[in-house]
């Protein structure tokens, strides 16, 4: 992860932070930069978020804590657009010289240090990528699968299971058993009934998933005033 920790040091060296208009007070909670990182000024911030030293956070990226805190180590590049993402039951933690591509998405996860994930990537609630593991571009990790350090997950294919089993797109069976080892997507993820057919789950997991986003995110507000801008970004 050299060109990973070059990338890192080359936007940091002039210490340059978030100026705070896109950084966001959520359940009292406040983001919280480290002096030696570097936040864009169109990146969003919000509620319990953390970022170590070293890393930086690109043009576009989120980094919500909705309920569940956000955690990005050292050293770390999270890409354009890339969407992170902590939940009640399952904060995120990004351990340190990871690298999350543009439009990635990372829900609940825990990623180790040194793993690589490509754009497009996904890596669902309750999982877990070991030490310079990897998930190329399009790639899945999905609920609750486990990735052994070193693993490197080909392009769009998708892991499930502990330890994961790795399976290419058009194998949706075996990818189905792997998230019904796992409870089923809608149960482990947002606490449907997993005796319900679909549709019920889906109605009673929204219905519950909406009215949380819209209570928790209500009192909502900029974490800085606009004139508190504690380095220049341009």
């Amino acid at each position: 992860m050299v060109a990973t920790r070059e990338a890192a040091g080359w936007l940091c060296r002039q210490r340059w932070v978030h100026s705070g208009l896109m950084e966001f007070r959520h359940r009292e909670n406040v983001p919280s930069v480290d002096p030696d990182a570097y936040v864009a000024s169109t990146a969003v911030l919000s509620g319990q978020v953390r970022v170590g030293p070293g890393s930086c956070v690109l043009h576009g990226a989120v980094l919500s804590a909705d309920g569940g805190a956000v955690e990005i180590g050292a050293n770390c590049v999270i890409m354009e657009h890339a969407v992170l993402r902590g939940t009640p039951r399952h904060p995120l933690t990004i351990g340190d010289h990871v690298l999350a591509g543009p439009h990635s998405y990372l829900t609940g996860c825990t990623v180790g240090d040194e793993v690589f994930i490509a754009t497009g990537a996904m890596v669902f609630n309750g999982a877990q990528m070991g030490r310079a593991s990897s998930v190329a571009l399009g790639g899945a990790v999905h609920i609750g699968c486990v990735v052994p350090p070193q693993t490197r997950i080909p392009i769009g294919w998708v892991a499930v299971g502990d330890p994961a089993r790795l399976y290419p797109p058009g194998e949706a069976g075996n990818i189905r058993a792997g998230l019904e080892e796992a409870g089923g997507f809608l149960p482990f993820v947002f606490g449907a009934d997993p005796a319900a057919d679909r549709s019920q789950q889906m109605r009673s997991a929204m219905r519950r998933y909406a009215s949380f986003l819209s209570r928790s995110h209500n009192g909502d507000e900029p974490a800085l005033k606009p004139d508190a801008r504690r380095h220049d970004d341009g």
